[in-house]
């Protein structure tokens, strides 16, 4: 399993043969230094550039690319070197600052390719140069450690910083960057005044004339808050592939039309249609969240086992428990750890505040299938003509970030079916609330997804069909018969079950045989063409074994033949089934109609707080809806 790293913190390599992927958004140069303990290079030849590519055991490439990967044999650098880093830079004629391209990602993986740490830089503005990671030695054993510090200066700043003369660190950087000009005549000339600005502290302290430096950590102190500075939202790990379009070349922007929404905050994101380029957005914006928290969460660890690994030091020192000594350690020690988690916290709210501006301009400009339903998008949306990329499903959120809410996203086709818990148990929020009302909310979301689905789809492409076998969904249920948009009246009864799942088991079996025989389209004329949306209410309430067989089926095989499943159900009260229904909830996604902490990200595992997105209270945004599905039905009857 890949170890996604955020900022200082570090994993074991097991193995010292290693391969390192970059992934940029822009092209840019990898090279790798070779430093001792500290991470000073003893000059010139200790750092591998296009200009001279090869020291023991490295090879980097030879030119700028936005993709590299090259290898590393840590057996083979040398005793004297303890540091390996990978430095980023932005070559002559490229962007300006790594601010204004995706944030770059790293990867170290085995020599058979597979991931053993990756790292997303973000939080980067100014910097043209970035340590983006170092692989360093502890007593024969090798780490990786996520750096992410980088130099607004540039990589003259950053060589100087490690240990090289201003002259020779100007002379090194203008070499390895690829400009026309001559190193050894270079290392005899003064070089150029920096700009005025804070000097980054060298890691003996001393104050160098290399240049401001952003996001460094120092040997074991938690990450530094450094100034403010954008973060890039664009999804790290998000892969181009060659159907994508090239990015355009940079230019002065387009004016904005007169009453068009605006442009999202970071709009650099790829896809070929704004839907697309939001969609990728919001998935940055989810991730960037997940980090930011992740890294403020990592800096109060630090901090709190610091103090406790302090406070067992004074109290294990019989001199410290004479006089005052040992209080004020303790005092010291604690005034360390609220200073480390105050710097922590500054971070933290910072790149909170530009989430919470992106989001503020976000929001207004998503598509009726990615906003909330009291998003004005609603009062004027048709229905489209073609299908959406994705749908929103409610809206997810940290305890770090109250206020902040990121859309929860999933992308069409449904690969999974959906399983609203209609259950007390496992929730806390469900725990204090009357069965009667969490049963009604339950069925709410349900009926709220469903008129989601169908409003934002061409008319026709979808048919929803109900089972409510106990008849208890009748009013939750009652907007969509109004309307007529069902396939037919809801099913009750265990002969109403039994007939709506024969009815799409067969179609599953029909288009699963015209596929396979190459003629998806020659179906019976009684079959529905349009995707199928199956709401069960109240699962097992009607259902036989033989129901429940059919009801796995289409869960296994209905989606990739058009027929999906949405079950609001209590898994308690199907617990008489024991084992056999295990397989269908574990295929299904689990929500939840009330707030609750069940669902974690990809990279860091957070448990995130879902909320599920229904119509105002008193609204008729969701009849008004239905009256435009029903009407473009109409319409397009032949």
């Amino acid at each position: 399993m890949t170890a996604e790293l955020v900022r200082g913190q570090n994993h074991p390599l097991s193995r010292h043969q290693v391969e390192i992927g970059v992934v940029a958004g822009a092209p840019v140069l990898a090279l790798v230094s070779a430093g001792d303990d500290e991470g000073r290079l003893p000059g010139p030849e200790a750092l591998a550039h296009p200009g001279a590519r090869t020291l023991p055991g490295l090879r980097v490439p030879g030119s700028a690319a936005d993709r590299h990967r090259f290898p590393v044999d840590l057996d083979a650098v040398g005793a004297a070197v303890h540091r390996v880093r990978l430095v980023l830079a932005l070559p002559p004629g490229g962007p300006a600052r790594f601010g204004a391209v995706p944030a770059p990602h790293v990867v170290v993986a085995g020599p058979d390719g597979v991931e053993v740490a990756a790292y997303a830089i973000t939080g980067l503005d100014s910097e043209t140069a970035v340590v983006a990671l170092e692989l360093y030695r502890r007593q024969d054993a090798w780490k990786v450690r996520a750096v992410g510090q980088g130099y607004a200066d540039g990589l003259g700043a950053l060589l100087a910083d490690a240990g090289l003369a201003g002259p020779t660190a100007g002379a090194l950087a203008t070499a390895a960057l690829g400009e026309d000009f001559s190193l050894a005549a270079a290392v005899t000339t003064p070089a150029p005044t920096a700009p005025h600005g804070l000097p980054g502290p060298s890691r003996s302290g001393e104050a160098r004339a290399g240049g401001t430096r952003a996001g460094g950590t120092r040997g074991d102190e938690a990450p530094a808050a450094p100034g403010p500075t954008a973060i890039d939202y664009a999804h790290p790990r998000r892969r181009r592939t060659t159907t994508e379009p090239p990015e355009p070349a940079p230019g002065p922007e387009a004016p904005q039309e007169p009453g068009t929404p605006p442009r999202p905050v970071a709009g650099d994101a790829s896809g070929w249609s704004m839907e697309e380029r939001l969609y990728n957005q919001v998935w940055g914006m989810f991730e960037d969240l997940a980090r930011t928290v992740a890294a403020y969460r990592s800096a109060v660890d630090f901090a709190d086992s610091r103090l406790d690994r302090e406070l067992d030091e004074a109290l294990s020192d019989p001199r410290a428990r004479l006089g005052g000594a040992g209080n004020a350690a303790r005092d010291a020690a604690r005034a360390r750890r609220d200073e480390l988690v105050a710097r922590a916290q500054a971070v933290l709210d910072r790149d909170l505040a530009q989430l919470r501006a992106e989001s503020d301009v976000v929001e207004p400009a998503l598509p009726a299938a990615y906003a909330r339903w009291d998003n004005p998008v609603w009062h004027g949306a048709g229905v489209p003509q073609e299908s959406p990329l994705a749908l929103r499903l409610g809206d997810l959120s940290l305890p770090e970030a109250p206020g902040l809410r990121v859309p929860m996203l999933m992308r069409l086709p449904l690969e999974r079916g959906l399983w609203i818990d209609n259950g007390r148990t496992g929730s806390e929020a469900a725990m204090t609330m009357d069965t009667d009302r969490l049963r009604r909310l339950a069925m709410d979301t349900a009926v709220a997804h469903a008129v989601r689905l169908l409003a934002v789809h061409p008319a026709g492409r979808f048919s929803v069909d109900v089972i409510d076998a106990a008849g208890a969904g009748v009013a939750a249920l009652a907007p969509l018969v109004r309307a007529g948009v069902l396939a037919a009246p809801p099913a009750a009864g265990a002969e109403g079950v039994t007939a709506t799942l024969e009815r799409l088991t067969r179609r599953v079996d029909l288009v699963q045989m015209a596929v396979r025989a190459g003629a998806p389209e020659e179906l019976p004329p009684d079959v529905d063409p349009a995707d199928q949306l199956l709401i069960v209410h109240d699962f097992p309430h009607g259902f036989d074994d033989r129901a429940v067989t059919r009801l796995r089926y289409l869960a296994d095989e209905g989606p990739a033949v058009g027929v999906h499943l949405l079950m609001v159900a209590d898994r308690d009260e199907a617990s008489a089934y024991g084992p056999l229904l295990d397989p269908l909830w574990r295929s299904l996604m689990r929500l939840s109609p009330v707030p609750d902490h069940h669902l974690a990200d990809p990279w860091v595992h957070h448990a995130w707080t879902f909320e599920p997105d229904l119509p105002p209270q008193r609204s008729e945004v969701l009849d008004r809806a239905l009256e435009r599905i029903a009407e473009a039905r109409r319409g397009a009857r032949p």
